[in-house]
């Protein structure tokens, strides 16, 4: 039977808001809620790098390529830092999926989870103070504990994720997450050092009037892709893209609208990464009352088979995302 969900009023601190909802877990033994504990903390310590980013040297390129070949910028590399140790500080967590790493990396054999992360999505737009986020998914391991990791705890579906946020870096911090019974999201008090509870039970709306897309790769888009963007402009839709995949798709929750990354005639798959972007967001657009796809494939239902594997993504109200599948 389903653990009901417990009301709390808007100001409630995240650490009082997981402890009441705890019995929501499959797993009720406490090492889901203090893993949502650890990222909220590691986050906590991006906040404050990402907001004095301009005044020490950790803005712009490290010199190095992360796992897709992008250039890593000094920001990302420091985000994967921290929450890494926060991880593994934790113990709950046997292994993570990073964007900013080749492999998985082994934390703990006597953990329970696998986290997939990416700890700065978007950081190449800090240089000029434009949001930027971190996305996590968070899956229960399927191998025996204390047993060497194995490819069924890594390479899991979205639906099998059992807990899934982002952290939007803004006008304000927000950390919003779900347990697969609805979206909260909290607002980082930064006097308090606390997230509290400021968008409770998070809905998108059925339909939208806001389309977000890079239509300066429209050429190399698929004649389907082409022929929504004219359906969507023959309507007065509003072309919104800041660029940064957290906070475009924060928006469209709040307010509807589709959000888009097709595959180009560059990037064939996609360029956005199923294991730790979009099967996140597609856990949080669904929990939401939205839709996730690749086009035609609901997102959390694709088997993953490379931890960096890619995927087009069309994300967002739910009859926005089927009136462009209708299209295909």
């Amino acid at each position: 039977m389903e653990a009901s969900r417990i009301a709390l009023p808007i100001g409630t601190a995240l650490d009082r808001f997981i402890k009441n909802n705890q019995d929501q877990f499959q797993y009720a033994s406490g090492e889901l809620s203090q893993l949502l504990r650890d990222i909220a903390l590691a986050s906590k310590v991006v906040n404050r790098e990402v907001n004095k980013a301009g005044l020490i040297d950790i803005m712009g390129p490290m010199g190095s390529q992360n796992s897709g070949g992008e250039q890593q910028q000094k920001l990302d590399v420091l985000a994967n830092i921290r929450f890494t140790r926060a991880l593994t500080k934790g113990g709950e967590a046997c292994a993570l999926i990073s964007e900013e790493t080749e492999s998985f990396v082994d934390l703990n054999n006597d953990g329970n989870y696998v986290i997939a992360i990416d700890p700065l999505d978007g950081s190449s737009n800090i240089d000029v103070n434009v949001s930027i986020g971190t996305i996590f998914s968070i899956y229960r391991r399927k191998s025996p504990v204390g047993q060497p990791i194995q490819d069924q705890d890594i390479l899991q579906t979205g639906d099998e994720q059992v807990a899934a946020g982002y952290i939007l870096y803004g006008s304000s911090t927000m950390l919003v997450y779900t347990t697969g019974h609805g979206v909260n999201g909290f607002t980082y008090e930064s006097t308090l050092g606390e997230y509290v509870l400021s968008h409770p039970d998070m809905t998108i709306p059925a339909d939208g009037r806001i389309y977000s897309v890079n239509e300066g790769l429209s050429n190399s888009f698929s004649e389907s892709v082409k022929t929504y963007l004219t359906y969507c402009k023959d309507n007065n839709y509003t072309a919104r893209y800041i660029g940064s995949l957290v906070a475009d798709f924060h928006r469209n929750l709040l307010k509807g609208g589709i959000y888009i990354y097709p595959a180009t005639a560059k990037d064939k798959m996609g360029k956005l990464r199923l294991m730790y972007e979009c099967n996140a967001l597609a856990f949080l657009a669904e929990q939401a009352g939205g839709r996730a796809t690749d086009g035609k494939n609901r997102i959390l239902e694709i088997k993953p088979k490379d931890l960096h594997q890619r995927t087009p993504f069309f994300v967002g109200s739910t009859k926005m995302v089927e009136k462009a599948e209708s299209f295909g």
